[in-house]
């Protein structure tokens, strides 16, 4: 499985978030819209994602920790070149757990990607992903993700520690 170090917060001021990413990357932000269905698996989490332009939509198994900070995330992509299909067929063998709706802003700064996130019915959010090689070390990587938070100036009270699924299944 491939790994990552991710790291979640709310994002109080998205327009100067913005900003600060577009300053740190070498290149403009790549923007979707993108439509995640998330299934009830024993173990992890295991998404359909679809996208509104013609990017391929893709089957996403990943586990990580829940809890505030950097974390490693263990993942597992695979195209799917029928997700109305592919939907059907999962909804039918396991429940569906939710669909979370994003608007996402991605900014590649080094391994880094910065993940702008205006998620429909929770808010705006910031999620780094420092993506590992093989080598890589965990612990360096986790360093990184708190030194482009730091940066970015995201407050530690503003992480979150679960899915953006998680959150949307909370009682209001």
């Amino acid at each position: 499985m491939a790994r990552n170090i991710e790291i979640k917060a709310r994002a109080h001021q998205f327009d100067q978030l913005l900003a600060r990413a577009a300053a740190l990357a070498t290149e403009p932000p790549l923007i979707y819209r993108q439509q995640d269905f998330f299934y009830d698996v024993p173990n992890g989490r295991l998404k359909l994602r679809q996208f509104d332009d013609n990017t391929p939509a893709e089957l996403i198994f990943y586990q990580r920790d829940d809890r505030d900070g950097p974390k490693v995330s263990y993942y597992s992509r695979s195209p799917v070149t029928n997700p109305e299909a592919m939907h059907t067929l999962l909804a039918q063998a396991l429940n569906t757990r939710g669909i979370v709706n994003k608007e996402r802003h991605v900014y590649i700064v080094g391994r880094t990607r910065i993940n702008l996130d205006r998620v429909d019915g929770l808010g705006d959010f910031i999620e780094l992903e420092v993506l590992l090689a093989q080598d890589d070390d965990e612990a360096g990587g986790e360093k990184e993700a708190e030194e482009w938070f730091a940066r970015l100036g995201v407050a530690s009270s503003d992480l979150v520690p679960v899915a953006y699924v998680d959150l949307l299944s909370e009682p209001a």
